[in-house]
């Protein structure tokens, strides 16, 4: 079977979204992918076409991620560092490299996926999933993967991780176990009462009504805003935030997005130049019913805002 280049990068998004479901970080999965078009572009003449292409371009991108993780640690969220802090807590942060990040759905998601593919991969790239994925070693992560998402048999995954059948139905067993609920039962798109909760949130936001903001909110909901370690629990701490150390974002302005499987939005606060903003963060919202479970405002613009073509002021 002939191929070329040409054929590789047309399965460049699927791969990327499955190695940031591994990694935790698009610019680890950005690194994963090159490898692995790497890997596959040098051995391309031994491919003999028993499995497809996308099969045999996912092995090689396992096996990269598995070389990757051998030596790093896994990516976490606040809330998985300690316990909710307050207002009154010092502001502490750490490396980007710590962090789970976001990703653009245009980048995870494959353009051509069918309607029963694009719910399984919206819901496995969501914040709360790939966060769940961490937990679990390198191997039970990758099976886990190749079988909820991708749909492999055991004994596809068996090849791939040069186990044995059973030892690949264990490691399932065990993922399982440790994530109790691997994929959200919902179908991946926002409900009418979903989407017009959203346009509630956008609209207080933007009048920066506190009150109406937390009526929004559940009351365990939390906010969280990497690279700062702290997060905050609850109606009353966030309102406190808000209307403390988060009153700068009065003013701002928000700009839609599609990040991680969920309502996203780019956050621009206000300049000191008149009619000028700059970008702030990337807010992710995690929806739980009718009302809003997380609130994620990630603050690593430099990083995050060029991923989805959005400019750092306008």
């Amino acid at each position: 079977m002939s191929m070329e280049a040409a054929d590789l990068e047309l399965h460049r998004v699927a791969l990327r979204g499955h190695c940031y479901r591994m990694l935790g970080s698009f610019a680890d999965a950005e690194d994963a992918v090159q490898e692995t078009m790497v890997r596959a572009w040098r051995s391309l003449d031994r491919f003999e076409g028993r499995a497809s292409v996308s099969t045999w371009l996912h092995r090689i991108a396992t096996n990269v991620c598995l070389d990757a993780l051998s030596d790093s640690s896994r990516r976490m969220r606040p809330m998985e560092g300690g316990p909710a802090g307050s207002v009154d807590h010092t502001l502490e942060t750490r490396d980007r490299t710590h962090w789970l990040e976001p990703i653009p759905d245009h980048h995870a998601i494959p353009s051509d996926a069918d309607p029963y593919q694009l719910v399984a991969l919206r819901q496995s790239i969501r914040l709360a999933f790939v966060a769940a994925l961490q937990h679990l070693p390198p191997r039970q992560r990758a099976a886990l993967i190749l079988a909820e998402v991708l749909g492999w048999s055991a004994a596809e995954i068996a090849d791939c991780l040069e186990m044995s059948v059973p030892a690949v139905n264990s490691a399932l067993q065990r993922a399982r176990a440790t994530l109790s609920s691997p994929r959200s039962s919902d179908s991946g798109e926002l409900t009418e009462e979903q989407v017009e909760l959203v346009d509630r949130y956008v609209d207080a936001f933007q009048r920066y009504d506190v009150d109406s903001l937390v009526a929004l909110l559940h009351e365990d909901a939390t906010l969280s805003m990497p690279p700062y370690t702290l997060w905050l629990q609850g109606g009353d701490a966030i309102r406190s935030w808000l209307l403390g150390p988060g009153e700068g974002c009065r003013g701002s302005k928000l700009i839609p997005v599609r990040a991680s499987g969920s309502p996203a939005f780019a956050q621009y606060r206000r300049s000191e130049a008149p009619g000028t903003y700059h970008a702030w963060a990337l807010l992710v919202l995690e929806l739980r019913g009718d009302r809003i479970s997380g609130w994620n405002a990630f603050l690593d613009t430099e990083s995050l805002f060029p991923l989805f073509g959005l400019p750092l002021s306008m």
